[in-house]
């Protein structure tokens, strides 16, 4: 797609142009042109993104029951189109690949003050099926960007962009809408705690905890939509609750449209008794976010009801973690937006 028409003469390109035409002149412009991934599609890949989601659909590993289906061969999860086009960790960190446009409307965001990013939604079309050795490559165009907005993160723009990924022939097989918050953020460092506001957080007196950094900012916000909103709304009253298929009343986390055992998208929750073991977990020391306390410990807790989520560990040293430590649920009121579930290890005679 070309810039529009007049760019270099117009809104961007006139001396003493405004702050909002500069950002409007965006709209249509360009701002990561097409190219392949680092990768074609392949098998490894795609049993590595199976395993990982707990996706357990024949047709991306097994061949003969993908021809079952009327397909030639193997496919890749759907999902996985962007995973093919990623730059990778050390590409993203030495800021290679983003393209002259993605870097030029960073620097016209942050000339506005907005530092901060995060994500708020996504919206696919899937064309077709990606199969092992298509080479896909991505293009991706501002469609718009939002006046500011007042959210609970700081002042903000939504800016929206289109992605279309493309095999090695050019065909398309792919479009996303990618929908991110640039914003402002809130400037809490003049404010003391007020030990008498229910919402300043207080520090537990364990001598793990008194060794931590509380945090100065907010939490990064969760990507809430259509099928976890349940859960988020459930967290904020102090309930863990478990989706569960309507029809198999098999229980599922994390929230998810359809039932992956049995294709139903009836379903309701329970409430889960809060006790669980670790099954797996990392502490993490950097990079370092100034809304958690370090070191941060993060770990899979495996529930009494037989699923699983990641959650933060509390009162307790990194080095005192063990896999299979039985641990209960405790809440962590973030802020006034945002409760979020955390465990805490307790005595094994405690357990019933």
């Amino acid at each position: 797609m070309s810039e529009p028409a007049g760019a270099e003469q117009g809104e961007r390109g006139t001396p003493g142009a405004s702050y909002e035409e500069r950002l409007r002149a965006f709209a249509g412009r360009e701002l990561v042109p097409p190219k392949p991934g680092p990768d074609p599609v392949n098998v490894p890949m795609i049993r590595h993104w199976a395993e990982a989601m707990g996706d357990r659909n024949p047709v991306y590993l097994d061949e003969a029951a993908a021809r079952a289906t009327g397909r030639p061969g193997v496919v890749a999860p759907a999902s996985m189109a962007q995973a093919w086009t990623m730059r990778g960790y050390a590409a993203t960190v030495a800021g290679r690949g983003s393209g002259p446009g993605a870097e030029e409307l960073a620097a016209l965001l942050h000339e506005g003050g907005y530092t901060s990013v995060v994500a708020t939604d996504s919206e696919f079309e899937f064309l077709r099926e990606l199969v092992p050795g298509d080479h896909v490559s991505v293009r991706e165009v501002v469609e718009s960007i939002s006046p500011e907005k007042a959210t609970a993160l700081g002042a903000g723009r939504f800016v929206t962009t289109v992605r279309t990924y493309t095999d090695h022939n050019g065909a398309t097989v792919a479009v996303q809408r990618w929908r991110t918050l640039r914003f402002r953020p809130k400037d809490r460092s003049h404010k003391p705690a007020d030990p008498g506001d229910p919402n300043t957080a207080r520090p537990t007196s364990t001598a793990a905890d008194a060794q931590v950094e509380p945090p100065k900012v907010l939490r990064p916000r969760p990507a809430v939509n259509r099928d976890n909103a349940f859960w988020f709304e459930a967290a904020s009253e102090h309930r863990l609750v478990i989706q569960r298929c309507a029809g198999c009343r098999a229980l599922r986390h994390p929230p998810g449209p359809c039932c992956p055992k049995c294709g139903s998208f009836e379903w309701d929750t329970v409430e889960s008794s809060g006790r669980g073991r670790v099954h797996s977990f990392v502490v993490n020391h950097h990079p370092r976010h100034p809304a958690f306390a370090y070191p941060l410990v993060v770990a899979v807790v495996e529930l009494e009801e037989d699923t699983r989520l990641i959650t933060d560990l509390v009162g307790v040293r990194p080095e005192e973690v063990t896999i299979d430590m039985p641990v209960a649920l405790e809440w962590l009121d973030a802020d006034p937006g945002l409760s979020l579930p955390v465990f805490r290890p307790v005595a094994q005679e405690d357990q019933p």
